[in-house]
């Protein structure tokens, strides 16, 4: 990708790659820039997959920081979901709709690419609605202190408490969480951490199936 953008020496710059063109974008004296589909961004994307105000990078001391702004199909670092506020190296990439984003020139460089945590495993929809049901009801900033029980997930799904115990029983094996106290609330703290789900699934009622 780099090599599709010219770097001017002592600058840093933003690239921005999409389907049409490569963009370099000078950010000397810049110090924060949203990225949205809104015309009051400091980056305007025009991309249906783009949230109003979809993401923000901003400037810290030595160096960039990118934050997702709660979008609906969220942003990405490296291929991974992007849940807080991370720092940005040479060798990163940053994921928004179809297009792709880098800051080249920063003063703090890594060898390798920012990781940003394992990527959720493959869920089908129903074992997503279960998530949204777990973690919805009681989420206290990025932790859970108490996710719904069975009882009430069963009744938010229209389901019996068996089937939702079957559903929990394969989320278990599928994000690794083994025998032990306070399964769910451990499960869904995967969940967030992961990306298996995000903040704005919580305001969407599961689907009924």
């Amino acid at each position: 990708m780099d090599a599709a953008a010219q770097r001017v020496a002592g600058t840093e710059q933003l690239v921005h790659w999409s389907r049409q063109a490569v963009t370099v974008i000078d950010l000397d004296g810049v110090d924060r820039l949203v990225i949205g589909r809104h015309t009051s961004c400091e980056l305007v994307v025009d991309d249906a997959q783009v949230s109003r105000r979809h993401a923000v990078l901003e400037r810290v001391a030595g160096g960039w920081t990118a934050a997702d702004l709660g979008s609906r199909n969220g942003t990405t670092l490296n291929d991974s979901p992007l849940l807080t506020s991370a720092p940005i190296y040479d060798t990163d990439v940053i994921g928004i709709g179809d297009s792709r984003f880098g800051i080249r020139g920063t003063e703090r460089r890594s060898d390798s690419p920012t990781k940003v945590g394992p990527a959720p495993p493959a869920l089908t929809r129903r074992e997503r609605d279960v998530l949204v049901a777990l973690v919805g009801p009681t989420r206290t900033g990025d932790v859970l202190r108490d996710p719904a029980s069975t009882r009430e997930m069963a009744a938010s799904l229209y389901v019996s408490e068996a089937a939702v115990k079957q559903h929990l029983g394969r989320l278990f094996d599928k994000f690794g969480i083994v025998d032990g106290d306070r399964r769910r609330v451990r499960l869904a703290n995967e969940a967030l951490r992961r990306g298996a789900i995000r903040l704005t699934d919580l305001q969407i009622a599961p689907s009924q199936s």
